[in-house]
């Protein structure tokens, strides 16, 4: 298997909306967003299937290590095989891919967030990091479009929050903000069961609006001179809220269920955006 049908497996095998907006890119961008994304899933699934935190962290800093040498010329991991012929042309930077392990090593130390504050430290690592080289892959031309990408991303990732309350808690992590759950008065072990309540309905109603608002606000930010080049992200953002709405229609029943869009209708959605440039 080459590198880049390695990567392409990685990222067709997600079934993550993602990779239905990178359908529609011409194949230079396409292969260097699918080698990017494939990049954030194989650090991702470090922490997502992690057993033992210290053999985690061990993994998480051979990846460091592996970023430090593929810019450095030696690249070993078909990933960074696929990733870092593309990297100059879409200034991909050791920073950028840094960023990520960064934020997936804070999935490892850190299971709680007092504050909203604090999530979007992480946010802006897992999420917002990844908008701004996608954007640049997808063509930005603007510098306007790093701020919408990256409002965009947090958006991306509330929404994945909202969705992954019940999976997340089984998992010990509780992204909501402890003061959010102290001012609706959720309590932790409430989740853990799978307790719905008004309480908890109000307090994923919280956090639905705030992700709305950073869906506009970014949408608001990027410049006209971009909103061609931008589709692919468009199109995620069509396709993660109308998962949101689904959310909302569902009263929030995520506890014991991860809300899906079927295949179809992720690639309709990106389809839409695609030929009528409506979000």
């Amino acid at each position: 298997m080459t590198p880049e049908q390695y990567v392409q497996q990685k990222a067709a095998a997600s079934g993550s909306s993602f990779y239905y907006a990178f359908l529609f890119l011409p194949p230079q961008r396409r292969a260097a967003i699918t080698a990017f994304y494939a990049f954030c899933r194989e650090v991702d699934d470090v922490v997502d299937e992690m057993v033992d935190p210290s053999v985690a962290a061990t993994k998480l800093a051979w990846w460091q290590s592996e970023v430090a040498k593929s810019f450095a010329g030696t690249p070993s991991h078909p990933v960074m095989k696929a990733l870092m012929p593309l990297a100059t042309d879409y200034q991909i930077e050791p920073r950028h891919l840094q960023a990520v392990i960064d934020g997936c090593q804070m999935d490892l130390e850190q299971t709680r967030y007092l504050d909203f504050a604090g999530l979007q430290r992480y946010c802006h690592l897992v999420a917002g990091i990844v908008g701004e080289v996608a954007a640049q892959i997808f063509g930005q031309t603007d510098a306007q479009t790093t701020a919408y990408a990256h409002k965009l991303g947090q958006a991306f990732q509330l929404t994945n929050i909202i969705r992954d309350v019940g999976e997340d808690a089984l998992r010990g992590r509780i992204y909501l903000p402890v003061s959010e759950l102290q001012q609706f008065d959720v309590k932790a072990n409430e989740l853990l069961k799978r307790s719905y309540s008004e309480r908890f309905t109000a307090l994923m109603k919280f956090q639905a609006d705030r992700a709305h608002q950073l869906y506009d606000e970014a949408f608001a930010l990027l410049p006209a001179a971009d909103r061609r080049s931008q589709k692919p992200g468009l199109m995620m953002a069509s396709i993660y809220r109308t998962l949101l709405r689904e959310i909302e229609r569902d009263n929030f029943q995520v506890l014991h269920q991860r809300v899906r869009l079927t295949p179809l209708r992720k690639f309709w959605l990106a389809w839409k955006v695609q030929a009528l440039g409506r979000v």
